[in-house]
């Protein structure tokens, strides 16, 4: 095992049981308050070769597909009984719930996708173990709407409470990553459950925006505070060069800034109309602000890229998650992008799951900052802009501006 996954405060464990386990960033987190994770479940294959790197001698379910798995095959394979489970934590996907799938397909089709049907097996389990306390992780969507996964999930809670007495009172709550010392903007949904109906409060934020006068706590953590110490070898950078129609038009957008520049209300060329474009269009990254959400599949145009003019490399964009820096990711390239882009920032994680076990269990307090990268002063200057290739200045777009909200397809157009 990695030292630095190694080194933490020494508190009493808690057995917990690990769902849709991923790159493990969630289980970093409860990790760090305590928990102890005896079996994990999770079906790719990629991603169970991560969780051993990482932790080699951490037991993985077989099969690792909870649709396969039933609960008589998790009792015995982590050795753990009904009401000896403390908790029982995971992130289902969130494609269905997705504000990509709002953009891509005109509507989310929520719970009727088979992929929400992992909801169903978590809670399954739920049902069974009847543990101390619930932690379910999702995408914002996931409470949007009739029909959401969060009213299921509520349903799910007390249909068990009423078959075997217990008090789940799921409290749900919507967090920003930004505020937990993660250099990223990154709404995430919590849920949290505990069976003796508790209820839990959801952790304040630690860190703030830029210039409030008169709070002590930290700032938000920039790119640069995560990544400015980084360097990319030249073997490397020849696989980070961006690719596609709109590649060379990366360097003449400034840091900070997407393919809007390129508008008539930006300061560049007139090339796209406004908010024409999904939002991540060409986005770059300014060294001296958080990074903008870290995408899981991009498109080669989706950013954020590097103020460098190319895409983020896996070190970097482990870093703007807060992976610690011997995480390994023995997986190519897209892969990995894949990995980190799904995960629970792992600072974000440690904020929640240490007041969960301060507030649901024996009190403990424990630091939830460790994740966190610390704060630099010396971040330089934003880099030169380059002039528009003069095979851009002739394209012919539509670049008027949106008629609508500019939110994609589907949405109403203003009258």
């Amino acid at each position: 095992m990695n030292n630095r996954l190694s080194e933490k405060k020494v508190v009493p464990s808690i057995p917990a049981l690990s769902f849709f386990t991923g790159a493990g960033g969630l289980d970093l987190g409860v990790r760090e308050a305590g928990f102890d994770p005896v079996l994990s479940i999770e079906a790719d294959a990629a991603a169970r070769l991560t969780l051993a790197a990482n932790w080699p001698d951490h037991k993985l379910a077989e099969p690792g597909d909870v649709h396969d798995l039933s609960v008589d095959q998790i009792e015995e394979q982590s050795g753990l009984k009904r009401d000896g489970v403390g908790l029982i934590f995971g992130g289902p996907p969130c494609q269905p719930f997705s504000k990509a799938a709002l953009w891509h397909a005109g509507k989310v089709s929520r719970l009727k996708d088979p992929r929400a049907k992992t909801l169903t097996s978590m809670l399954d389990s739920v049902a069974h173990f009847l543990p101390d306390a619930v932690l379910i992780e999702n995408v914002s969507g996931l409470a949007a709407g009739r029909g959401s996964g969060a009213s299921y999930v509520s349903r799910r809670f007390a249909a068990i409470n009423r078959a075997h007495g217990t008090k789940y009172r799921p409290e749900m709550f919507v967090l920003n990553a930004l505020d937990f010392g993660v250099p990223q903007a990154r709404e995430r949904l919590f849920i949290v459950a505990a069976r003796s109906g508790k209820r839990f409060v959801p952790p304040s934020p630690s860190h703030i925006e830029l210039g409030m006068a008169g709070d002590e706590r930290p700032r938000w953590r920039t790119s640069w505070d995560a990544i400015g110490h980084l360097t990319v070898g030249p073997e490397e950078l020849v696989n980070l060069r961006p690719s596609g129609k709109w590649a060379d038009l990366l360097p003449s957008i400034p840091e900070g800034h997407n393919y809007l520049w390129h508008t008539d209300r930006g300061g560049g060329h007139p090339i796209f109309g406004w908010r024409r474009r999904y939002w991540s269009f060409l986005l770059k990254l300014a060294k001296n602000k958080p990074s903008w959400t870290v995408a899981a599949s991009p498109g080669p145009a989706t950013g954020p890229f590097h103020w460098d003019n190319r895409k983020l490399s896996v070190a970097e964009l482990a870093a703007l998650q807060t992976f610690p820096a011997d995480y390994c990711w023995p997986v190519v390239y897209r892969v990995a992008q894949g990995q980190i882009g799904n995960a629970v920032p792992p600072a974000l994680a440690a904020s929640v799951a240490v007041a969960l076990r301060e507030q649901l269990f024996d009190g403990v307090i424990l630091d939830a900052k460790r994740f966190v990268p610390k704060e630099s002063h010396d971040c330089p200057e934003a880099e030169l802009v380059q002039r528009v290739p003069e095979a851009f200045k002739g394209i012919s777009l539509d670049n008027s501006p949106h008629p609508g909200e500019g939110k994609g397809p589907g949405v109403k157009t203003k009258r």
